[in-house]
């Protein structure tokens, strides 16, 4: 789905979806009751330009606004039906709790792909796998400065002493990958570990943010992730988020004509 949806926009750009009331435009600013219109707007002017929508769950649940949430997904699917819909959730849980965590994000909003924490384990993965055709991303080397406490540690009882971003890496890419369904997330502020998570997983795909206002590169972050063949057919797909620099490029009332001049910049960098 996702390799269908970046032929067909010729795009590797993902729009996040992260309304804050606070920034909403116009006579909309601090109403929570029109998120969904918000971001519906920004969706029916970027559904040509995407090979993803990245909805995060945080902004809607927050303020009580998952009705709007689910309204959106739906939306969504009637007017981009072959966008793929990553949930940013970051769950991380195991048992009978992960399973219920699954079903939130696949069965009750219908998205296609979820973002994980992978920190507790395979177990905490493995139930979001039962459900065939869907995908997740498991966070691996973050675009935080806070994602070196952990993720730069070398593992000193691993072969070759590997960065934990690393091992999770070769993870996704061997053994917890038993159906194709998993990716990770590398943020575009890191380009040199990019490149080291492709050296260790070269054909999952990347979901990477901080492309925009937290300052990533678009260019040197499709180079350091994004795979092709001598034909130019991709191997190793890149999904390169930017939120709000797409979002809130305007904040009068042609927010979602500046959202698709916004767009269309980002997406052209990117496939360029």
């Amino acid at each position: 789905m996702l390799l269908r949806a970046e032929a067909r926009h010729r795009s590797r750009l993902c729009v996040g979806l992260d309304p804050d009331p606070a920034r909403l435009p116009g006579h909309w600013r601090g109403r929570v009751e029109h998120l969904y219109d918000f971001c519906a707007a920004i969706v029916d002017a970027t559904a040509d330009l995407v090979c993803a929508y990245k909805p995060q769950i945080a902004y809607f649940a927050a303020h009580g606004a998952e009705a709007q949430l689910e309204r959106l997904m739906a939306h969504i699917r009637v007017v981009a039906p072959e966008v793929p819909i990553i949930l940013d959730a970051k769950r991380g849980d195991i048992g009978s709790t992960a399973e219920q965590y699954a079903k939130e994000a696949f069965e009750r909003y219908g998205a296609d792909a979820v973002t994980l924490s992978p920190f507790m384990g395979f177990d905490s993965v493995e139930p979001y796998l039962r459900y065939g055709g869907k995908g997740v991303f498991l966070l691996c080397r973050t675009s935080n400065p806070g994602g070196d406490d952990l993720q730069a540690r070398r593992l000193a009882d691993v072969p070759g002493q590997p960065f934990l971003f690393e091992h999770i890496a070769a993870l996704a890419q061997g053994p917890w990958n038993r159906h194709g369904q998993m990716g990770l997330v590398v943020g575009a502020t890191y380009p040199q570990e990019i490149e080291r998570v492709r050296a260790v997983a070269p054909t999952v795909p990347l979901l990477i943010p901080g492309v925009g206002a937290q300052g990533g590169d678009a260019v040197t972050t499709v180079r350091a992730g994004w795979r092709g063949d001598a034909s130019g057919r991709t191997t190793g797909p890149v999904v390169v988020n930017s939120s709000r620099a797409i979002l809130y490029a305007s904040a009068g009332d042609d927010f979602a004509t500046a959202a698709r001049v916004a767009a269309e910049q980002t997406r052209a960098a990117l496939w360029g």
